[in-house]
């Protein structure tokens, strides 16, 4: 059986499981399963046994076998039925009198070697039987005998690979679709969809099944991204780096077997080549073909991804009836295919059309990259005019031409980075400069470039007067990062930084430090300031130019990001007047999204709504990309941290539409990112982790990725999932790193950690995470981040209070009001914050006020934050409690505090509720009523009370499984997809719970669970 992990196919999987809880139950299931050579029939298959046999029933597996004729009938089901009488001793037949014990004949003749050895007709007296009625004697007694053998003991059996099927196994198989009608069979057949040619004999078949109406067909589709990307987590047991997905996924076309076979071989590396075993293994199909056909391919590898017909007919030279004949046989063996439009042919794999090309000899590759070369000049329509000089680069460089092929490698980079299409930029720009040295110089000097960033035309794209390699190298470093590979942007800075002297300028080499600075700071290996105190002292003597420009805007976004205050701003403001005098516009926008934020830590918010504003009008009339992926990042979260969160969510969609139009990925995550966090503020949480999931197919780089895991560390900690929230914690740490301490960034991780820590009881470790995080300090524009961690911080001082003098506690108690009163509360929602710090930081010295936490819910009242709402009516209807204010007054806020939490899916929120109206003897229950109905003595028997812990001796044991991922969160389809079973026994199970414990809702019936420690794994 496959040990390789199992991911994705949670659909199918469910569909496979239903059918077997169907066929358990009496109702036999006929399903076949067909897909392409690895894409996972079989490891399906192999999930089916392991549930199937977990239910006890008999599971038996044949193969049809691959002989090249059909001259073995029978040989999978033969197989199958072998293993299933051997697995039924007792009911097996084996002798010649009626079942049970019994051998039918026409079964005695399929499988003599079972039973006696087969007598001849003319011995028993009987004359001979035609084929026909033979075939129906054996049908029937296969049938026959899966309904007896099942009668006891659910049965399974599985015949794998019908392509190689006789044509005996196929009638049999329409038999049994069409003639079970009883039994507990479950009888799944599987396909290869890659081996059907036209003519092929299971096609027919596959019509005539597709007729009957109660068999069950299944499409295996290839993986997705997200799939390839859990598949390769699951193998390496670790995140992977997005941008080695990205290259397995291309590679593999999302077939998980070549996905397996590429990391095994350690091919997901950058320029790795196949290795022979997967080579041979590819190649095996294409070397059973004809020569014709096999030459036709190989001219198509040579020709790309896709190759229009009159190309192919132009490289390959052949008559136009042989050509057509040797496609044909390529296609009907299922290695080419047609183009959607019908206008040329595609490989059916990338790996298929690498492998064919590197079986491609030298000379056939320069004769037959020439003739490409030569008709696509003649005929430009053959190919797509965004592919046209890309093209040709690739067939004038095979052919032995570089100086035609770096002609077109730069125009074709130019022409990719219009598009926005970054890494084609990059790859284009790799091979232009391999031919660079090559090429002699007079070729070098009549190239014209693109405008590099040295120019202060940077954004219009216009060519420079001069070229050289380092310009190469800027233009390649800049088309890395932007594509997310910021680990080859360094390796091109640090060999434009190695040049001589001669080949790169001070200007050019001080450039590369500050890209440097930035790279260092997105890999989490710097923070960048070393960099850029390098690059300033290379420009200090120097004539101001874009380069001076570029380097003050990044000293200030620096500035920005470590040490925001007023320093930082008049570094921006610098910035800003140098571009300005030197007439750099895309400088000076550059430098205004990094003086609009600075802005927000004196309070200037719509001054710096107003600037963002302005700033990505202007960049999109100059289409100066870099800037406004910057801006569509900073005007939401400027928004979310005026309070304006609706605002926020708006503005985010939009500005992820533009980065996405930009091919801004990991711009476009953070956007996302921003926008979850705003809905998350709303309490429009499902489509918060909606946004994160967005986010998280989008990241590239480290910071991106650990914003997705900090947001998901909030999702699990207000659900309850603490050992999840600290794990994502702990991702979230590792992917930020420690060499950029960035206080947007770090500052909410603490917050998190204290708030993990204080739930499980580990307040000296949640102690250790605060006086860490203000010993780096809470500086100005913070204030969004770092009142939310002193409020986590207060509140676990408050949880954890005992009688007693504690100089600890006082310590933790002065700290967090110190710091705490040192933010300016320049919004409402900030003020809202410090009221409630101050509140628990009462009830954390031991003295709980019912006032102060009043005063918070009015701040907060109309605010559009339900949840710290929520909060604050719990809070305070503990605090009203505790000074004896009678249950009847505190009941009404109690019970809005409750259905919030529920509406929101706020676990432990709803947890700490139910927790307090069971001490305090407070019914829940909305229909009474609260001004004239005292609250019941607490030992009285309450509708709405759930279930104490012995309730959950009620529950099956699958039924507490189902219980503890609804506490997780889990939706009903992704509870299906882990138990593998249907998304309608999910329901089921759901409704028999809620009845059991006495709960209206997930929401509570995840609380209790949380409350009576179901899940007791939290701790990590």
């Amino acid at each position: 059986m496959d040990t390789s992990p199992f991911v994705g196919r949670g659909r199918e999987l469910g569909t496979l499981t239903q059918a077997l809880h169907d066929a358990i139950a009496g109702t036999p299931r006929m399903m076949l399963i067909g897909g392409e050579a690895g894409v996972g029939k079989s490891r399906l298959i192999d999930e089916l046994t392991k549930v199937a046999r977990a239910e006890g029933t008999v599971v038996a597996v044949g193969g049809c076998v691959e002989t090249g004729a059909e001259e073995v009938p029978f040989a999978g089901p033969r197989a199958a039925l072998r293993s299933v009488l051997h697995q039924s001793p007792d009911n097996a037949p084996k002798g010649d009198g009626p079942l049970p014990g019994a051998m039918p004949a026409g079964l005695r003749d399929l499988m003599p070697t079972e039973g006696r050895a087969r007598s001849k007709p003319a011995d028993r007296g009987e004359p001979p039987l035609s084929q026909e009625d033979a075939f129906a004697r054996t049908f029937e007694a296969i049938v026959g005998v899966l309904e007896r053998l099942s009668a006891d003991r659910p049965l399974v059996l599985v015949l794998e690979d019908l392509q190689w099927a006789d044509a005996s196994t196929r009638l049999l198989l329409l038999h049994l679709f069409r003639a079970l009608q009883s039994g507990h069979v479950l009888l799944v057949c599987t396909y290869r969809t890659d081996d059907l040619h036209r003519r092929h004999p299971l096609r027919p078949f596959l019509a005539e099944a597709a007729r009957i109406r109660n068999l069950i067909r299944i499409d295996l589709p290839a993986f997705t991204w997200d799939e390839v990307n859990a598949q390769v987590a699951a193998i390496q047991r670790a995140a992977p780096d997005p941008k080695a997905v990205d290259r397995i996924f291309e590679r593999s076309d999302g077939n998980p077997f070549f996905v397996e076979e590429l990391l095994h071989a350690g091919e997901d590396r950058p320029g790795a080549v196949l290795s022979d075993s997967l080579r041979d293994l590819l190649l095996a199909r294409l070397h059973a073909l004809p020569d014709a056909a096999q030459e036709v391919v190989r001219i198509a590898a040579v020709g790309g991804g896709e190759m229009a017909h009159g190309l192919l007919r132009a490289a390959a030279g052949l008559p136009e009836g042989e050509l057509n004949a040797a496609v044909r046989t390529a296609v009907d063996a299922q290695l080419l295919r047609t183009t959607p439009d019908g206008t040329g042919y595609r490989f059916r794999h990338a790996l298929v059309r690498e492998a064919a090309a590197e079986d491609v000899l030298p000379g056939e590759l320069v004769q037959w990259s020439r003739r490409c070369a030569e008709a696509l000049e003649a005929d430009p329509s053959l190919a797509p005019p965004e592919e046209r000089n890309a093209r040709l680069a690739v067939y004038w460089a095979g052919a032995r031409e570089p100086v035609r092929a770096l002609e077109k490698y730069v125009q074709a980079a130019a022409e990719a980075r219009e598009r926005y299409a970054c890494t084609e930029e990059l790859n284009l720009l790799t091979h232009a400069m391999e031919l660079w040295r090559v090429v002699p110089e007079d070729v070098r000097a009549s190239l014209r470039l693109p405008a590099t960033p040295f120019t202060t035309d940077a954004a219009a794209g216009s060519p420079t007067d001069a070229s050289s390699y380092v310009d190469l190298l800027a233009q390649a470093a800049v088309a890395a990062r932007m594509s997310g590979d910021r680990e080859r942007a360094m390796s091109l800075c640090r060999e434009a930084i190695a040049l001589p002297e001669d080949q790169a300028d001070p200007l050019r080499r001080a450039w590369f430090w500050a890209e440097r600075a930035d790279l260092v700071q997105g890999l989490g290996i710097g923070d960048g300031r070393t960099e850029l105190d390098r690059a300033l002292a290379l420009v200090h003597d120097l004539q101001p130019s874009a380069v001076h420009v570029d380097i003050l805007a990044r000293i200030a976004l620096w500035g920005a990001r470590h040490q925001s205050g007023p320093d930082s701003l008049n570094a921006a403001d610098r910035a800003i007047a140098y571009a300005r005098k030197l007439g750099d516009h895309y400088g000076e926008l550059h430098a205004r999204v990094t003086h609009a934020w600075l802005l927000t830590g004196t309070g200037r918010f719509e001054e710096s709504v107003a600037e963002l504003r302005q700033v990505l009008e202007q960049a999109l009339e100059i289409d100066a990309v870099p800037v406004i992926g910057r801006a569509c990042i900073t005007l939401p979260s400027v928004l979310e941290g005026m309070g304006l969160s609706q605002e926020a969510v708006t503005v985010a969609e939009e500005c992820a539409a533009l980065c996405r139009a930009r091919g801004l990925l990991d711009q476009e995550a953070w956007v996302h990112c921003n926008r979850s966090v705003s809905l998350f503020s709303l309490g429009r949480w499902p489509q918060a982790v909606e946004a994160t999931d967005d986010a998280a197919q989008l990241a590239r780089s480290r910071k991106a990725r650990g914003l997705v895991a900090a947001l998901r560390t909030l999702k699990a900690f207000v659900h309850g999932d603490l050992q999840e929230a600290a794990r994502q914690l702990c991702l979230a740490r590792s992917l930020y790193g420690a060499h950029d301490v960035q206080p947007q960034l770090i500052i909410p991780l603490a917050g998190f950690a204290i708030a993990i820590a204080a739930r499980q009881g580990r307040l000296r470790d949640a102690r250790t995470e605060l006086s860490d995080i203000l010993s780096v300090g809470l500086p100005p524009a913070t204030e969004r981040y770092s009142l939310p961690m002193l409020y986590a911080a207060a509140t676990a001082e408050a949880d954890a209070w005992v009688p007693g003098n504690d100089p600890e506690r006082d310590e933790a108690i002065a700290a967090i009001r110190r710091h705490s009163e040192r933010i300016t509360a320049r919004t409402s929602l900030w003020h809202a914050y410090r009221l409630m710090i101050e509140a628990e930081l009462a009830r954390a010295a031991g003295n709980p006020d019912p006032e102060a936490w009043a005063q918070a819910i009015e701040a907060l009242t109309g605010a559009d934050r339900p949840y710290e709402l929520a909060l604050a009516r719990t809070r305070w209807a503990a605090a009203a409690l505790a000074t004896r204010t009678p249950r009847p007054k505190v009941a009404p806020t109690l019970r809005q505090a409750q259905t919030t939490a529920r509406e929101l899916g706020a676990t432990l929120l709803l947890a700490d509720i139910t927790t307090l109206a069971q001490r305090a003897g407070i019914t829940l229950d909305a229909r009474s009523d609260p001004d004239t109905t005292p609250g019941p003595p607490a030992d009285a028997t309450r509708a709405t009370e759930p279930a104490p812990a012995h309730a959950l001796s009620d529950l099956t044991a699958r039924e507490r499984e189902v219980l503890d991922l609804v506490a997780r969160g889990y939706t009903n389809g992704r509870i299906a997809a882990t138990l593998y079973i249907s998304t309608k026994t999910v329901s089921t199970h759901v409704s028999h719970i809620l009845a059991k414990l006495g709960v209206t809702s997930r929401t509570e019936a995840a609380a209790l669970a949380y409350h009576i420690g179901l899940k007791d794994t939290d701790a990590p």
